[in-house]
């Protein structure tokens, strides 16, 4: 474990090391400082003759404010490299979280929701961060001034010591104890605040959705239960950890009284100057109050150890999707082929997704992929730019197993339009520049007219630099959907995928988006997912699929004769005529 955070330490160990080595002095001036106490009260005010040294007095008290002005100018020090370390460690870990999380898998993603990345993202770094920075401080500082302290005290009087000696060992198994119990109900509290980040970001998300339904007392409802879950959990474990100021004040007093008494009677019986005394009790007083201080961090790091525990699942998260050794950086066509592949999200072949696929898509040509709910029609072409790999099988992309191929590469050559698609907050223009970011005025506005969104953006305030809003939510679905068609032809694919990408578009658009695909992009391969008979009946050949399997493939007349499934769907969409065909209008 400490090698691993070691790691996250680059680039800010120089401020750690500095952080320990501005408290030691300052744990060195303090430590003098009682001393010089004893050595005013029984060498300066006392004397030997029992007469007062004013020179004895001033020398040490001269020395004593040197010191604490040095102590003082340590400690600040040591604040300010702690701070800068401890921020820096935090950055690299979200940091690390980040880019880890940019090179996931769909399979990666699937392991850990969105609310839950969120969360090890900003609070669990968060308290690490707080938790390194009391380490390289207070744990720092707290070894020191114990064992400092504990040889003065020794020094001063060996018997008197025996007694915060015999202490610390206890105060010591009683926070073990504590804290093994508590660490366990700290990982459940995290969990709770996941939950209640994901309340949080799902009602956040569908705002409208709550509006327009009056949901809202439900969804605060919902709240409320994360909400009161959360502190359940969080005052079960605080419950525990309670105990420790307790344990150390009763360790503290106890300690106190019993050297009190152990002190005075040495001092009547002369066998202790009060002087010394006065020093002891420092000394006693600088160990108990540096236990306690220990004790906080302690509290502190067994929460940052459960946050910590958390990061690293996601950092050592293996990425089941990587380049090879000498990947292929060039897509030679858009030919696309699928040998007997199977495909489960499970990695078994007890359930597969996706059986016994055969398929041959030459370059430049248009495929219809039609078929139920269900049907694995997304998951079969997400095997393309290899967003999943294939169980068994291999898929082929301009010949090449797509698993030979640099993934940017596959990716760039491989444009995916879904269905829900994602829009960015800012301006049209720089949406689209996703696709390509040199692209230039002139290839922007064709890619939109291509896919009919140009006539709907020059007649909106601010035409391509129009506010998208987060998420696009000042266009309309079918907008959207254009804009997104448009983003991916800017990537000038070698195979362009549409997944069900037209669905909120009025029959009339994706028609002319079709017809200008079809005439803009003759040697693009051309896949379209689609519900409608009429979004895929021009392809050059139609797939269809049945749970998972490839049920019939040909053309729409083809088809029509020979395939069951398709003609159920080809004769309920024709059902009552032209005018029951399903409109959406964007």
């Amino acid at each position: 474990m400490l090698a691993k955070i070691g790691k996250y330490t680059r680039g800010y160990r120089k401020e750690s090391f500095l952080t320990i080595f501005f408290i030691f002095l300052e744990v060195a001036f303090e430590i003098a400082i009682p001393f010089m106490i004893a050595k005013i009260v029984d060498d300066g005010i006392k004397g030997n003759d029992g007469v007062g040294n004013l020179q004895v007095i001033i020398l040490y008290g001269s020395l004593m404010i040197v010191f604490a002005i040095l102590a003082l100018v340590c400690g600040v020090s040591a604040g300010r490299m702690s701070a800068v370390a401890s921020s820096g460690f935090g950055t690299n870990l979200r940091q690390a979280m980040y880019y880890k999380v940019q090179d996931y898998s769909f399979e990666n993603i699937d392991k850990f929701s969105t609310a839950s990345l969120i969360t090890r993202m900003t609070t669990d770094v968060t308290m690490t961060q707080q938790s390194y920075m009391m380490v390289i401080r207070t744990f720092a500082r707290a070894p020191m001034m114990i064992v400092g302290a504990t040889v003065m005290a020794i020094t001063i009087n060996p018997n008197l010591a025996v007694v915060f000696l015999v202490a610390v060992p206890v105060l010591g198994l009683s926070l073990f104890f504590i804290i093994k119990k508590a660490y366990p109900l700290f990982m459940k509290m995290f969990k709770k605040y996941d939950k209640l980040n994901a309340s949080v970001q799902e009602n956040l998300i569908g705002i409208r959705v709550v509006k327009a339904f009056v949901r809202e007392d439900y969804e605060i409802d919902k709240f409320k239960d994360a909400a009161h879950d959360l502190y359940l959990n969080s005052k079960n474990a605080q419950k525990i950890m309670i105990f420790v100021n307790p344990v150390l004040q009763l360790t503290i007093n106890a300690c106190m009284l019993a050297i009190a008494w152990f002190g005075g009677r040495l001092i009547i019986s002369e066998m202790m100057e009060t002087g010394q005394l006065m020093s002891f009790l420092s000394y006693v007083m600088q160990i108990l109050m540096n236990l306690m201080m220990i004790s906080m961090v302690i509290v502190m790091v067994t929460m940052g150890r459960a946050s910590l525990q958390r990061i690293f699942e996601v950092l050592d998260e293996k990425i089941d999707l990587a380049n090879p050794e000498n990947p292929v950086t060039e897509v030679f066509d858009g030919s696309v082929e699928f040998k007997n592949v199977y495909f489960s999200y499970s990695k078994t072949l007890d359930n597969p997704v996706l059986r016994n696929i055969n398929l041959k898509i030459k370059p430049g040509e248009t495929v219809g992929i039609i078929g139920a709910t269900g049907s694995a029609k997304t998951t079969l072409v997400q095997l393309i730019p290899r967003l999943y790999d294939a169980t068994a099988g291999a898929v082929l992309v301009g010949g090449v197993d797509v698993r030979d191929y640099d993934l940017k590469v596959l990716r760039n050559n491989v444009a995916m339009v879904l269905q829900k698609n994602v829009l960015f907050s800012g301006p049209i223009e720089e949406n689209l520049r996703w696709g390509d970011e040199n692209a230039s005025e002139e290839e922007i506005i064709n890619a939109a007219k291509i896919a009919q969104a140009h006539d709907f953006i020059m007649e909106a305030p601010g035409k391509y630099q129009r506010d998208l809003g987060q998420g696009g939510v000042n266009v309309s679905g079918g907008q959207k959907q254009r804009l997104t068609i448009a983003r991916a032809l800017l990537k000038k694919p070698k195979i362009l995928i549409l997944d069900d990408s037209t669905s909120a578009v009025d029959t009339k658009t994706e028609a002319l988006i079709r017809e200008a695909l079809k005439k803009e992009l003759p040697n693009v391969t051309k896949i379209i997912i689609a519900q409608r008979i009429s979004s895929v009946e021009d392809a050059d050949k139609i797939i269809v699929l049945d749970e998972g399997e490839i049920n019939g493939i040909g053309t729409s007349e083809e088809l029509l004769r020979t395939n069951k499934i398709y003609q159920e769907i080809y004769h309920s969409q024709l059902k009552g005529g032209p005018e029951n065909e399903q409109k959406n209008p964007a």
